[in-house]
């Protein structure tokens, strides 16, 4: 179960305290059993997090090209209908731009040829989707970590919100993830699925791929990655489109 917030502060205190006393007063306090104990708890709780965090950043499996599955189901919205979309989808994409922006302090806007010039990422992964089907893809494009690395992400930023150009319900779509996943070497955002360009059913031009989690967090149509604190001034307040409608949950680490 978390632990209550409060309790959290607390410790965090304690320690911050105790580390700045002293090492003999340290020493001797450590020796008392309430301090003692609370040592023996904090060790605890910062192994837990360690394996934690270790357990999302391994790398989610990759296959062979043998392997691949002989379609990538589009799912969701396979489409946008706006004009701009699709005049932009009948010439290859020659406009499209993909910013980078929020809490970062070198803002970026990357044409489809910037990006392809960036160091590339390509990797066979298994598409796990919600409602129950998989797909094994080849996916290439750079990682997103290069991107917010350009960008030079603040230590304010605590996630990385995806701007869609796709509109579901009336509604702009959009997701998020934390820094854990934003920085994990295969999150990469793909232009290219099985060696051609990414086709509009998957998200053309561009497509977040975030292999430890399921596929409503991969989203579509990138128009934008912006570094936010907060998801509380974004639409519902819940970081994700489908979180927002509470249909589904906001990690879905698999």
């Amino acid at each position: 179960m978390p632990e209550k917030p409060v309790t959290a502060i607390k410790r965090r205190s304690l320690l911050a305290g105790l580390a700045a006393m002293p090492a003999a007063a340290c020493t001797e306090l450590a020796e008392t059993k309430p301090v003692g104990d609370l040592f023996d708890a904090a060790e605890g709780w910062h192994r837990a997090a360690h394996r934690s965090l270790a357990a999302r950043q391994a790398l989610a499996p990759e296959y062979a090209p043998d392997e691949r599955s002989p379609d990538v189901k589009g799912n969701g919205t396979v489409s946008v209908e706006t004009p701009e979309y699709q005049e932009q989808l009948a010439k290859g994409f020659p406009d499209w731009r993909l910013e980078v922006r929020g809490l970062v302090d070198n803002p970026l806007s990357l044409s489809l040829a910037d990006l392809k010039a960036l160091p590339q990422r390509t990797q066979i992964t298994r598409h796990d989707c919600v409602e129950g089907w998989s797909a094994i893809g080849e996916w290439k494009g750079p990682k997103l970590s290069d991107l917010l690395d350009q960008a030079r992400v603040s230590d304010k930023a605590n996630f990385i919100v995806f701007r869609c150009a796709d509109v579901l319900y009336n509604r702009d779509y959009y997701e998020s993830v934390d820094m854990v996943d934003a920085y994990h070497p295969q999150t990469i955002i793909a232009h290219e699925l099985n060696g051609e360009p990414l086709p509009e059913k998957n998200g053309a031009p561009l497509r977040a791929r975030i292999e430890r989690q399921l596929g409503y967090k991969h989203a579509k149509y990138l128009t934008a990655i912006e570094a936010v604190a907060s998801f509380d001034d974004l639409y519902g307040g819940k970081g994700g489109f489908w979180e927002d409608t509470g249909d589904y949950q906001w990690y879905a680490g698999i």
